[in-house]
């Protein structure tokens, strides 16, 4: 029996994803059951995907401001200011499930979404940036996803003409049935020219704009707040399909109309399309909605009310306009070959009334429909200690592990998804993806330059949820600051498993307490961001395999003067500093994984004062031009930071031997943070007389010159000889 000609009852609401208790809340509302139509409102506005409901309370927690946030949480994206009149508009955003059904078009129309919810406020978009967790490598699945993925990803940045400057990728088994798509755009705007979702003006119309509707997407948000089965492949129809041509044309329309001073409000049709584009903006203005369906531009014939409220086909957008300017506005977006249809106008009855073929299919007040949504404290359990590192033992010698960890999934060359991204039109990029820890993108008719980044270690969230979300905010903190610009603000992306079992809940409140204590910290509010939860695959067999909890952070900085960054290639001479603590931490590092084949021990120890204190000196050198490249040390430690500089260059090093009382491999490939490495001309003695003087840890590592990296045992490593290491991981893998 299809859909329409379902009875509505609590079965039918739990197929839609609410529970008992939700029904029986529906029903105290509305005063009698609800129609279909009703029902599916309900059931995606109140789906975790679109309200929040096991997570606001402990979002509220993170801090959100600061004199240089315009607009934080709340909004379409986070607005901050980077001088001059001028406003950086950010978000990330996750199309983790549709990415695993249909992983060219769940790619894509992520990036397409996240595109959207950064021009509706009147941005011109920049950059785009992605973070990628795929499975294990060795299976075919993985490698399906890996390649429709990065082809979406690609195909829609690249046609729409949006650069995309830079990301992460990385690889684990927990990711086999889910893998993580995390899309990040950033756009600039005037800051007296910024557009907010709330809608006004009682009579006013509300106009449909963009693609056609049709029946993709329908009932995507519940998708997507929902755990996999066996049957995952079978809900294709849930994804989105994209046309990265009609979102340029969309883009170019709204920025043509955002010009004049027709527009009251405006909003994206993202996750449960229609419904929750009208139920929002007419929510945060207090106002009501009256929705004539008959008048929306349809693909498909004997579309049904339902289908039409809750598709969510892509490149749509929702305008309450100033009545004067409706034709005004229709003449724009028929220049730009797109629908037009003027679908319904504001009220004063605080309810959203749709109507379809002289009936009305949905009269629901807005008020409670928000306000009485369901908020969850979900009960959390004890977090498991770490288990401990176990013996350690050095099977390799330095030069076979550096090239093995050079090799490895997590830290192989990621060329050959870059080069599949078009990382330079638009023409504004001044630093590519690889050649600094931020990707650099010069504000157009400005001397600004913007630093951006995304960042997260699962593997460390795993161990200790609360370290690994500090450390996500730090890591993000310090590639901006590695390139000389000012760390401003974060849009998160918080990826998680099932928030009904406690031990996951826990996880997801620890790495909230992180993250908000290093933003506190280190001066660098959350203004935007997602929650994706239930990242969760059922076996056949009834038995649950989570994904690493992942709260990836998307950081941005900016740069008076765009002249003034640096990468992290390797000059042609001078000396090589490392720039903090080194206590040797190989708990949860790549080289206990890669060498010694173990995931235990504890996440490294964040300490933020030192990361406050290492940082701001380290910018502070760079901006004063004392420093000629910079890489923070990350995963694999010190001597795969010295190698990636290397090969960023072709120049060599040669190194001085490990810090006396220590472990080889627990100096060199030891994860501890708030530490960079830095390139000065001479012998260093000026720089490291500075940093001795403010409190910074600094030592030397070596003489940069040549065309090698010698090794304290004498080894020499040619900088060809490590690039054809480290390239060769995903061609292999894609040849397959």
């Amino acid at each position: 029996m299809s859909t329409k000609h379902k009875t509505v009852d609590a079965d039918l609401a739990r197929e839609f994803g609410l529970s008992a208790e939700e029904y029986d809340r529906v029903l105290s509302i509305m005063g009698r059951t609800p129609s279909l139509t009703e029902l599916g409102v309900f059931s995606v506005m109140w789906s975790e995907h679109c309200s929040y409901k096991s997570s606001r309370k402990w979002l509220k927690t993170l801090p959100t401001t600061a004199p240089w946030v315009i607009h934080g949480p709340g909004e379409n994206a986070g607005v901050v200011d980077v001088g001059e009149g001028l406003a950086a508009i950010f978000k990330m955003e996750s199309h983790n499930h549709p990415s695993f059904i249909e992983p060219y078009q769940g790619a894509a129309t992520g990036v397409g979404g996240i595109l959207r919810d950064v021009f509706t406020m009147g941005a011109r978009p920049v950059a785009n940036l992605n973070a990628l967790r795929f499975g294990a490598p060795e299976t075919l699945r993985t490698r399906e996803i890996v390649d429709g993925v990065v082809r979406g990803v690609g195909g829609y940045g690249n046609c729409v003409g949006v650069p995309t400057v830079g990301g992460e990728v990385n690889f684990h088994r927990a990711y086999d049935g889910n893998p993580l798509v995390n899309a990040m755009t950033v756009g600039v705007a005037r800051q007296d020219r910024i557009f907010l979702s709330a809608a006004a003006g009682i009579g006013n119309p509300v106009v449909y704009v963009g693609s056609k509707t049709g029946r993709d997407g329908i009932h995507g948000a519940t998708m997507s707040s929902a755990e996999f089965d066996e049957n995952a492949l079978a809900k294709r129809p849930t994804v989105q399909v994209g046309d990265p041509f009609v979102e340029k044309l969309l883009i170019e329309a709204c920025l043509e109309l955002m010009a004049t001073d027709a527009i009251v409000a405006i909003q994206d049709m993202g996750a449960a399309g229609l419904t929750s584009s009208s139920v929002e903006m007419a929510g945060k203005g207090g106002v009501g909605i009256d929705l004539d369906l008959d008048a929306v531009p349809q693909r498909e014939p004997g579309m049904t009310a339902y289908e039409m409220m809750l598709s969510e086909s892509q490149e749509r957008m929702l305008i309450v306009l100033k009545p004067e300017r409706t034709e005004q506005a229709r003449a724009i977006f028929e220049k730009w070959e797109l629908d037009f249809a003027v679908v319904g106008h504001l009220t004063d009855t605080g309810h959203i009334v749709v109507r379809h073929r002289g009936e009305v299919e949905a009269d629901i007040p807005l008020d409670p429909l928000a306000d009485q949504a369901p908020i969850y404290d979900r009960p959390t359990a004890p977090l498991p200690a770490p288990e401990p590192v176990g013996d350690i033992h050095d099977p390799l010698g330095l030069e076979k592990t550096l090239t093995t960890l050079l090799g490895c999934p997590d830290l192989a060359s990621r060329a050959w998804i870059w080069n599949q991204y078009d990382s330079t039109v638009g023409g504004q990029t001044a630093q590519r993806p690889g050649g600094a820890d931020a990707a650099i993108v010069k504000v157009d008719d400005t001397t600004i330059g913007l630093a951006l980044t995304t960042d997260c270690t699962p593997r460390y969230c795993k161990a200790n949820p609360r370290a690994g979300g500090a450390q996500a905010v730090a890591e993000a903190w310090r590639n901006i600051t590695a390139t000389g610009a000012t760390p401003l603000a974060v849009t998160d992306n918080l990826n998680f498993g099932n928030p009904e079992k406690p031990e996951i809940m826990a996880q997801f409140v620890a790495a909230i307490e992180g993250m908000g204590e290093a933003c506190r910290t280190l001066d660098f509010p959350v203004v935007s961001g997602n929650v994706s939860l239930y990242n969760e695959t059922r076996d056949p067999d009834g038995t649950t395999q989570a994904i690493l909890p992942t709260p990836a952070i998307g950081a941005l900085g900016v740069l008076k003067d765009v002249r003034q960054h640096i990468g992290l290639a390797m000059p042609e001479k001078g000396t090589l500093l490392l720039v903090g603590e080194t206590k040797g931490h190989l708990g949860q590092s790549l080289w206990l994984r890669e060498v010694l084949g173990r995931e235990t021990g504890d996440a490294p120890e964040v300490d933020l004062q030192a990361e406050r204190r290492n940082g701001d000196f380290v910018r502070e050198q760079i901006l004063a031009g004392n420093v000629l490249a910079c890489h923070d040390v990350s995963d694999g430690g010190v001597l795969i930071a010295v190698a990636e500089m290397v090969m960023a260059s072709g120049h060599g090093c040669e190194l001085e031997p490990p810090q006396s009382g220590m472990r080889p491999e627990a100096f060199w490939f030891g994860e501890d943070q708030a530490r960079y490495l830095v390139a000065v001309s001479g012998d260093g003695t000026g720089f490291a007389a500075t940093a001795k003087a403010a409190g910074v840890p600094v030592r030397v590592m070596g003489r940069i010159g040549g065309d090698s990296l010698t090794l304290p045992s004498g080894a020499i490593l040619a900088a060809a000889r490590l690039r054809a290491v480290n390239e060769a991981f995903f061609p292999a893998l894609m040849d397959r």
